[in-house]
């Protein structure tokens, strides 16, 4: 059976080809586009057309390739969202959650629902770009009175694609919108903020779901047809799923890549005053609570890279940032400031500037401080993580893209004490088909009537 992982990113999207051979996953990227925002009106937005296009266009791609998956299966980032119309059509622009417009509106929203409330009732961590302040904003603003509903990303994309809507429940918990305890909307939440309660009857499924099969205009445009599955469509979420496949006992994760994601995987949500103090999330797992901290992550070294015009490798990057070694630093990454700087340069040069410390100034000096600064909060992120749960780790699981940065690895096994342990770096894409793997295998009902159309004939090898 073939299956085809759709990973879309911050900054790039890719088209996966698998099947197991032997006992393992083999995978083949058979289709890589670029992703990112786009600044318009001031704002920070997706391109949505062009993201539906791309996703079609590797769909096509790996038809082209030889191959003729079975199902595929998407995830993306969480807490954006596609409004739509009446008539289910995309309501633009849909806005990036790096935008300020959440940060504008999270003030408003906690002096309805102070943060302690609704962390006792949802256990996610304060982002200023959580879903519910970005809706929040969107009521201000008057656009959700053309709205008739709303999807994640990756609904949305499934929907474009299968014409069924459905809320898979990792993403959702990311939003700030679902109670940790019943793993539903909370209602409560949505009435005090006035949100459109018709946005909300239909709730959060546990993956992985058959969505459905793909619409005849898209069959036309890329081939063939198959299963469309919803798996963790929370990116974090199919990583995580990911784990199954590396022998890592007694380990915190790290989800390493733009962002950080580090943390356990827990039976229960834990939502009490230390869990609230050190700023940690529960997060939808896969009948579990992924409890875990959203650290900047790899985004300020992609920052970086960018405003040194690509000249340098990320591995280039690394080896020059081992070679300037020197300086203990300590950058805030986790500040707003960091989120979205008009110059990441400018910015750690400031804070060096505040603190009294040496001021980079080459790459490598730049990019040991991020580094160096990033391992520096793994170690306070897993002191607290052990802290609240009344466990001690001896390990940390690195998995995804980050994985692969060895100096960054050395620099965390150095600083926490703990050993590292490598996972998949293709963490997400590993999930993701290892949820569509097992959704294949057991007899299920489609979330929406089964549309006409299959392919026989599929590829022998990858």
């Amino acid at each position: 059976m073939i299956y085809l992982a759709i990973d879309i990113g911050a900054s790039s999207g890719r088209h996966i080809v698998a099947r197991r051979e032997n006992g393992q996953i083999v995978m083949k990227e058979v289709y890589r586009f670029k992703n990112g925002p786009v600044k318009k009106d001031g704002a920070l937005n997706w391109d949505l057309n062009n993201l539906c296009n791309e996703v079609v266009n590797g769909l096509k791609a790996a038809n082209d390739a030889g191959f003729k998956p079975d199902c595929v299966g998407i995830d993306t980032w969480g807490v954006d969202y596609v409004l739509l119309d009446k008539k289910d059509e995309p309501i633009l622009p849909v806005y990036c959650y790096r935008d300020e417009r959440g940060a504008v509106a999270a003030e408003k929203v906690h002096k309805i629902l102070p943060f302690k409330e609704l962390y006792n009732h949802t256990g996610i961590q304060f982002q200023p770009f959580n879903t519910i302040y970005q809706m929040f904003w969107d009521k201000e603003a008057g656009r959700l009175d053309k709205a008739s509903d709303f999807l994640l990303l990756p609904e949305y994309i499934g929907f474009y694609l299968t014409g069924s809507k459905a809320h898979e429940y990792t993403n959702c918990s990311t939003t700030g919108l679902v109670n940790a305890d019943t793993k539903k909307w909370d209602k409560e939440l949505i009435e005090k903020l006035n949100l459109p309660l018709s946005f909300f009857e239909s709730q959060p499924v546990t993956a992985p779901i058959k969505l459905g099969k793909l619409k005849e205009d898209i069959v036309k445009k890329v081939g063939f047809n198959c299963d469309f599955i919803l798996p963790a469509t929370h990116d974090t979420g199919s990583a995580v799923a990911s784990l199954r496949e590396t022998k890592a006992e007694n380990a915190i994760f790290i989800s390493s890549g733009t962002w950080s994601l580090m943390g356990v995987e827990l039976s229960k949500p834990l939502t009490g005053e230390k869990a609230l103090a050190a700023n940690f999330s529960n997060e939808g797992g896969l009948g579990t609570i992924r409890f875990l901290k959203n650290i900047m992550g790899l985004w300020l070294v992609q920052c970086l890279k960018k405003e040194l015009n690509d000249k340098y490798s990320f591995a280039e990057l690394a080896k020059m940032a081992s070679e300037a070694e020197g300086f203990d630093y300590r950058l805030d990454v986790n500040a707003e400031k960091y989120m979205a700087p008009e110059s990441m340069t400018d910015t750690i040069k400031a804070e060096c500037k505040e603190k009294n410390w040496p001021v980079p100034e080459t790459p490598g000096e730049l990019a040991n401080a991020i580094y160096v600064s990033l391992a520096h909060c793994y170690d306070e992120a897993a002191k607290e993580l052990e802290a609240i749960t009344g466990e001690k780790f001896e390990n940390i699981c690195i998995i995804g893209g980050g994985s692969n940065n060895t100096y960054l690895n050395d620099l965390t096994e150095k600083i926490t004490g703990k050993k590292v342990i490598l996972g998949s770096p293709e963490a997400t894409a590993l999930g993701n088909i290892l949820l569509q793997e097992e959704c294949m295998a057991k007899p299920s009902v489609m979330h929406s009537d089964e549309r006409a159309g299959s392919d026989k004939d599929r590829a022998n090898t990858l």
